[in-house]
């Protein structure tokens, strides 16, 4: 492998300067910045500035995430919420799957807006392999990642991401879950969900167990039905976008 892989084109992190609230956009684990570009430019044309970096050892090559630990992911995000605040007066995080995790575990430690969670995980999946994980970290397993889950069938043509899990690195994400559980009473900001019940990847519980334990009073659910994992990339996108950006509306006039 090349020891400095570039990273994949089309994959870049990218930022849109708009108005004065800042959009954090954090994608998934194994993703890229690319699947987070429809919702950043339907904000962007609501006059919300954007920005969506690359999570450690995403948009590479998947044997970068070897070398990545949770609090690497949980770094990225930080260092994109840093650099959100010196071009945008006020700051909400956003995430997709994982990258909602970090934009979780982010509310519950930085003062921010508003949070959004988009199709995140509570826990794994269960699998009676995962409890086997420590004992394997050290091998250069690869995992496929199954049949999609699309309703779009245009979508997978243009959509960027690693073809399989690296078996190590999911240790990595199991152990970042964790914290995000552990952090989620922390959580006091408005907060907005969305889940589709068509998602083969995530625990089904997952929203509904998320909301639960935030302390947040201010909290929105969105249900959606003709969609797979990425609801912010599939048919119902457009009804997500619409929802997100009613909630952030509602909850940034001040």
């Amino acid at each position: 492998m090349d020891k400095n892989p570039e990273v994949i084109a089309g994959a870049e992190p990218f930022m849109i300067k708009r108005g004065p609230i800042g959009c954090l956009l954090l994608h998934g684990y194994t993703g890229t910045p690319n699947e987070m570009l429809p919702l950043a430019q339907s904000l962007a044309e609501a006059n919300y500035t954007v920005l969506a970096p690359r999570l450690f050892g995403h948009a590479t090559h998947p044997d970068d995430m070897l070398r990545a630990r949770w609090w690497d992911w949980i770094a990225s995000a930080e260092d994109g919420l840093n650099l959100l605040k010196g071009c945008s007066e006020r700051q909400v995080v956003m995430g997709l799957s994982m990258g909602g995790a970090l934009a979780l575990i982010l509310a519950a430690r930085h003062p921010v807006e508003a949070v959004f969670s988009f199709s995140t995980p509570s826990t794994l999946p269960a699998d009676p392999r995962v409890k086997f994980l420590p004992l394997v970290s050290w091998m250069n397993l690869k995992e496929p990642k199954g049949e999609s889950d699309w309703h779009d069938s245009e979508v997978p043509a243009t959509h960027i991401d690693y073809p399989y899990f690296p078996v190590a690195s999911v240790l990595q994400l199991k152990e970042l879950l964790e914290t995000m559980r552990s952090e989620l009473s922390e959580i006091n900001e408005p907060a907005f969900f969305g889940q589709s019940k068509g998602d083969h990847t995530i625990p089904p519980e997952s929203m509904d167990f998320l909301t639960s334990h935030i302390s947040s009073t201010v909290i929105e659910k969105l249900w959606v039905t003709d969609s797979g994992h990425v609801i912010i990339k599939d048919l119902e996108k457009e009804v997500v976008f619409a929802a997100a950006k009613s909630f952030l509306k509602k909850t940034t006039i001040h």
